[in-house]
């Protein structure tokens, strides 16, 4: 039964991998090649600040230089490096991964993602005893967007090429120390009914926020304010899709293949 639930989880992440795939190429993909045009022009007075690449951190991505695919990955977790660059020969049409297109890293880090999310969702499932179906699917993939996106975006919003931010290592562990603790009273909130489990819940909502996130100390940047406001809206929108996707088919899955066999 476990490994029925697991194989089909995987099956249901891969979907929404490809599903994510899509819905990036139509709206967060433009977005990023847009922003890119900015990324090595200096600050001017035609741009309001936002926020700019501070002096001393990584300003490069871990994929090599390929900012494209680590803002989408930034999509589904805002503790990426920085994607300043300093070579601009670098971003050609060819490779940005392994020699891989844009398009093909894109695809296979959102399967990798989208299986390992999915993996997750069915653990904690199996956890706590309460098995993803097909009338509740919805709920499960809002309540892992909500802990794994939303709730974390208050402090470190998905960003942009161009973008500066804090040194990776407190972003990371914020973020992790957010989400935990974003899916633990989300447990405490919907499934316990103790007053005290309510309270809870929101007192673990509102600590990583209380405390705050780590935030670069010069927010100036050529890349327009609008265009990073665009950007994070359009990013929630899609891991929202995604996720919702990812509840439903799971649901499906498992209601038709796993709870049937």
């Amino acid at each position: 039964m476990i490994v029925k639930t697991l194989l089909a989880a995987i099956v249901a992440g891969l979907i929404a991998g490809v599903f994510m795939t899509a819905a990036q190429e139509m709206r967060v993909v433009p977005l990023i090649l847009h922003a890119e045009k900015y990324e090595g022009e200096a600050p001017s007075a035609d741009h309001p600040a936002t926020q700019e690449p501070v002096a001393g951190h990584d300003q490069h991505s871990w994929l090599n230089g390929t900012s494209a695919l680590g803002a989408l990955l930034s999509t589904f977790s805002p503790v990426t490096p920085a994607h300043a660059h300093e070579h601009e020969g670098e971003h050609e049409e060819g490779g940005i991964m392994f020699g891989m297109s844009r398009f093909s890293g894109t695809l296979l880090a959102n399967l990798v993602t989208g299986a390992g999310f999915s993996l997750l969702l069915a653990g904690v499932s199996l956890v706590i005893g309460y098995p993803i179906t097909l009338a509740n699917g919805a709920f499960w993939g809002a309540f892992g967007w909500l802990a794994v996106h939303l709730l974390p975006a208050i402090g470190l919003p998905p960003e942009l090429p161009g973008f500066p931010a804090a040194e990776l290592g407190d972003r990371q562990v914020w973020w992790a120390a957010t989400v935990l603790l974003s899916a633990v009273a989300l447990y405490l909130l919907a499934l316990r009914r103790e007053l005290v489990a309510k309270i809870a819940g929101l007192a673990l909502i509102a600590a990583p926020q209380i405390y705050g996130a780590p935030q670069p100390l010069d927010i100036s940047s050529n890349v327009p304010a609008v265009l990073g406001a665009e950007f994070a809206v359009a990013a929630l929108a899609t891991t929202l899709a995604f996720w919702l996707v990812l509840g439903v088919v799971s649901g499906f899955i498992n209601d038709r293949f796993v709870k049937a066999h």
